[in-house]
């Protein structure tokens, strides 16, 4: 456990050594290139091929070259007994970075490094080069070092080729970007060093054979490129042909498909439609069984400019996603839930099983036109009560399912006001405050409540197109926070629920696990504290958000003691919690307070506060700024850890 105001060290900085100019580093890159060219083969691996790694090899080092003055590594840079200048200390670790770079998978990063895709340069067009074979010791030790992780091949080759001890090819490797160079060694002593096969001609990337590259398939290759460029040539001039095309689409991007199945998809007339009584028989109630609502179901225009847009959205369209959410074009007609005018904008909502997506444009032209999306899959009966028509002036209106019989607006802040109705219109509800568009600090949240024929629902604008649920409760058994327990467990936390704002929630469930006696008081009588997780799912399963929060009597707002991201503690899988925090009592006197859920039986702190206790509640005399980790144990024996 980390209590609230614990904070994590930075890590530091590397310092910086003598200038070297471009100059310098090209004559240590020249002079050296054999041994840079090795080593990049050495830390590359053996996956790719052998004719690939050597192009590799050669790339890497000659990409070495820095484009201007730059200050050299304070890095030893002892090459078999002697000392090396610092021009060749720079290009080498250079090498090194990028051919750590160039083994890692293209999957581990959101956008791939220069080094990560096929060199540009060399090339070598009709051939195949490999380095000259060596004897069964060299094959031996290529096949081990292909075992090892890229850092462990590096340190490897620092030892072997390079001769540094283990203490200068920890600091190349912390250079290079390595975040564990003492794991990287520990993984490299499985391979005991040999000197004499790293300098043999298995591993000279500069002293090669050729052989032709497969002939036939490259015959097959140059002619399907000729037959595709043809075949590009004729498209582009059908395309470039003048005509009607798709006539007024307005903010859409030009086209770029129209084969059958996609004009079905952009076709106004093949949209879904259901009867407004369909939810009444269906074997399920989702959005598939909303009908089509407002007053422009029937404005052809309309429609076709947003599923035009849904499909190639214009460079001038605002489009926003909640986060798991794809942005492509519908796979088929999509199902009409809303066309209309709202406000001062016309709106077209759709449906295509997966997600909603929202067309709104101006009334007076389509300049300014945003196309949002979001996430709704499995969607049931409650989690497809709502979703956001508008926001204007701060305010939020709301289309509601079928089966919604009356809409209201209640604070959540304040559990006792009541709740006050709101219009139903055609199934839009009249305007309401919104939380997520009130200026900071957080005075009220207000939220919608729904009832139907089975019971009422909360639900909460997060920004998003589909409002999360709000429920109550042990995890499993959680219940809308409707009732007056539940509206109190929620009051002093409402605020929190900013936190997870536009992170594509699907529902937000309160669990006060916990009420803990507070010490300290000069008369005894303190009061209890309350302990309560939320715990914030998202429609795409992952992601999820959890947050421990402690409320003294009489505070208006609770404390994050603790938030953690994607575990699955406070939630079904996992009903059970444990978290602290460092509190003042009324003495001035800080304590360490700690509790668990119903089922911990011990509880113990270590770090900077030590102490420990029987029973899910811990009370420790503690300083002021004191670190402390929580470990404890349920009722089966089990460890459970603090939530960080």
């Amino acid at each position: 456990m980390h209590p609230q105001d614990v904070a994590q060290p930075s890590a530091p900085s590397s310092p910086a050594g003598p200038v070297v100019d471009v100059e310098q580093a090209e004559a240590a890159l020249v002079e050296h290139y054999p041994r840079l060219v090795r080593l990049a083969y050495l830390v590359l691996p053996s996956g790719p091929g052998r004719g690939r790694r050597v192009l590799t090899a050669h790339s890497l080092v000659q990409r070495a070259l820095p484009r201007g003055r730059v200050p050299a590594p304070v890095i030893p840079a002892q090459q078999a007994g002697r000392d090396v200048e610092a021009g060749y200390a720079l290009v080498r670790l250079r090498v090194v970075r990028t051919a750590l770079e160039a083994g890692r998978p293209l999957w581990r990063a959101a956008w791939p490094k220069r080094s990560q895709l096929p060199p540009l340069l060399p090339q070598v067009w009709g051939l195949t080069l490999f380095p000259r074979p060596g004897g069964a010791d060299e094959l031996a030790l290529d096949q081990r070092l292909s075992t090892l992780s890229g850092p462990a091949r590096a340190a490897y080759a620092l030892r072997g080729l390079e001769r540094l001890p283990d203490g200068d090819v920890r600091a190349v490797l912390t250079a290079a970007g390595v975040t564990d160079p003492d794991a990287a060694l520990a993984e490299a002593d499985r391979i005991p060093v040999a000197h004499r096969l790293l300098d043999s001609p298995e591993f000279d990337a500069c002293s090669l054979r050729a052989r032709p590259t497969d002939l036939l398939g490259r015959r097959r290759r140059v002619r399907a490129a000729l037959v595709a460029g043809a075949a590009l040539a004729v498209c582009g001039t059908l395309l470039g042909l003048p005509g009607d095309g798709w006539g007024g689409d307005g903010p859409a991007a030009p086209p770029y498909a129209r084969n059958p199945a996609a004009q079905a998809a952009l076709d106004p007339g093949r949209l879904t439609r259901v009867s407004p009584t369909a939810w009444k028989t269906a074997a399920r109630t989702d959005f598939s069984v909303w009908p089509a609502r407002g007053d422009g179901t029937g404005d052809r225009e309309l429609l076709r400019r947003a599923l035009a847009v849904w499909a190639r959205p214009g460079g001038d369209v605002q489009v926003s996603a909640t986060p798991g959410t794809p942005t492509g074009g519908p796979p088929g007609p999509p199902h009409l839930l809303y066309a209309g005018t709202v406000d001062t904008a016309r709106v077209v909502i759709l449906y295509d099983g997966l997600r909603i997506a929202r067309y709104a444009e101006p009334k007076d032209g389509t300049r300014g036109a945003a196309l949002d999306f979001a996430r709704v899959d499995g969607a049931g009966r409650d989690a497809a009560g709502a979703v956001v028509l508008s926001r204007a002036d701060g305010n939020v209106r709301y289309l509601t399912a079928p089966w919604v019989r009356g809409a209201a607006e209640r604070d959540l802040r304040e559990p006792g006001s009541g709740a006050m109705d709101l219009t139903l219109t055609g199934g839009v509800t009249s305007p309401l405050a919104s939380p997520v568009l009130r200026p900071e600090p957080c005075t009220s949240w207000n939220v919608l409540q729904l009832t139907d024929g089975t019971g009422t629902a909360l639900l909460t604008d997060l920004g998003e197109l589909v409002p999360a649920r709000l429920t109550a409760g042990r995890p499993g058994a959680a219940r809308p926070a409707s009732g007056a327990e539940a509206l109190r467990t929620w009051a002093p936390f409402a605020c929190s629920l900013g936190a997870v704002r536009s992170a594509g929630v699907r529902s937000v469930n309160a669990w006060a696990f916990a009420e803990q006696p507070l010490p300290g008081a000069p008369d005894g009588r303190a009061g209890s504290g309350a302990w309560v997780c939320t715990r914030a799912e998202t429609w795409r399963g992952a992601g999820a958000r959890v947050l421990a929060q402690f409320h003294t009597p009489g505070g208006r707002f609770g404390a994050v003691a603790a938030t953690a991201q994607d575990v699955p503690a406070c939630g079904p899988r996992e009903p059970r919690v444990l978290a602290g925090v460092l509190w003042k009592s009324e003495a001035g006197s800080w304590y360490l307070l700690a509790a668990g859920s119903d089922d911990v039986a011990s509880v113990r702190a270590t770090g900077g506060v030590e102490g420990s206790g029987r029973g899910r509640l811990l009370t420790v005399r503690a300083e002021k700024g004191a670190r402390a980790y929580l470990e404890g144990t349920v009722e089966n024996g089990r460890p459970i850890s603090g939530l960080r």
